[in-house]
């Protein structure tokens, strides 16, 4: 193999930056040509293909987002697609292909493979944590902080006021960053979409907290919560518990996905693109590179859609108890 590309797809997460810096020191360590897709498929598929040197990674490492830009690509799902891809990477005899990004990139990148002969590999990065296949993703420990530090900071007004409040993170399929951050965070409930939430227990637990002497209480949400969002969540509560008329609704939203990466993420990220582009070089393909323990380890790529990372809703047992 002489020439590899590298690209992020999906949201982006951060952290992403230290692992194309991984990806493209990797690749020119080992004598190997190395290539920069902007935008994603939808760049790969309309020929945003650059070369990329060592030199051109440099001082990214605690940049957040990705300087390849990332996009999401409808035209990738069609087989079309997918050979307009090829087409481009065969113009650029470029033989394998990194893909940093969730279990939907994953997916594109074995299709490539099943279709066109295309080796790839995949490096995990989206702040909810839950592909399969690895203990962690790239992006979900500065992800988790930033909503723990947010959290902090609201408990501090809250305090202050006497006041309810609602904090809203992101996941729309998953709560793993919504338990997280609230178990740190101290929250009175956390509310997540792998759970059904009974709106009515969650009243009463309110009322029976300021009967008990609370003052102020949190309410961590994620998004994709079965009972709405964070403001209809909160609406909710208050016609079915009168007595909470001074709440307040905050939403963290996509400062979640920017910003610094944490050391964590920073050297995730470069271990897990070291083992990428040697993979590649070993001839391995139709697999991600993950992290199990603390060891870098090579699983098939559906098990990142098949295998999601289970939810314990212990977890969540934890919250209810230490918030009474």
């Amino acid at each position: 193999m002489k020439r590899i590309g590298v690209l992020t797809s999906g949201g982006d997460a951060p952290g992403m930056n230290a692992a194309v810096r991984a990806v493209v020191r990797t690749g020119t360590y080992h004598g190997l040509e190395m290539f920069g897709i902007e935008h994603g498929y939808q760049g790969l598929i309309d020929g945003a293909i650059r070369p990329m040197g060592a030199r051109d990674v440099g001082g990214i490492i605690n940049r957040g987002g990705t300087l390849l830009r990332t996009a999401r690509c409808q035209a990738f799902y069609q087989p079309e697609g997918r050979a307009k891809a090829a087409e481009q990477l065969a113009l650029y005899k470029i033989e394998g292909l990194v893909v940093i990004g969730g279990d939907g990139s994953y997916q594109g990148a074995e299709k490539l493979y099943e279709e066109h002969g295309i080796h790839c590999i995949g490096v995990p990065g989206t702040i909810d944590n839950d592909i399969g296949g690895t203990d962690f993703t790239i992006g979900y420990d500065t992800a988790l902080n930033i909503a723990v530090e947010a959290i902090d900071r609201i408990r501090d007004t809250a305090q202050s006021h006497d006041r309810l409040f609602f904090i809203e993170v992101m996941g729309r399929h998953s709560g793993y960053l919504a338990m997280m951050s609230g178990i740190a965070g101290g929250a009175e409930e956390i509310l997540v979409p792998e759970t059904p939430t009974d709106v009515q227990r969650l009243a009463r637990d309110l009322e029976q907290g300021v009967a008990k002497g609370k003052t102020s209480s949190i309410v961590v949400v994620a998004e994709g919560d079965d009972a709405g969002h964070a403001m209809d969540v909160a609406k909710k509560v208050s016609e079915l518990a009168p007595q909470f008329t001074d709440w307040r609704v905050v939403v963290i939203g996509h400062i979640q996905r920017g910003g610094t990466p944490t050391a964590f993420d920073r050297i995730l990220a470069s271990r897990l693109g070291l083992a990428a582009v040697e993979a590649l070089v070993e001839g391995e393909t139709g697999k991600m590179a993950g992290i199990s323990g603390n060891n870098v380890a090579l699983r098939p790529l559906s098990e990142a859609w098949e295998c999601r990372t289970q939810f314990n809703p212990n977890f969540l047992r934890v919250a209810r108890v230490l918030s009474r």
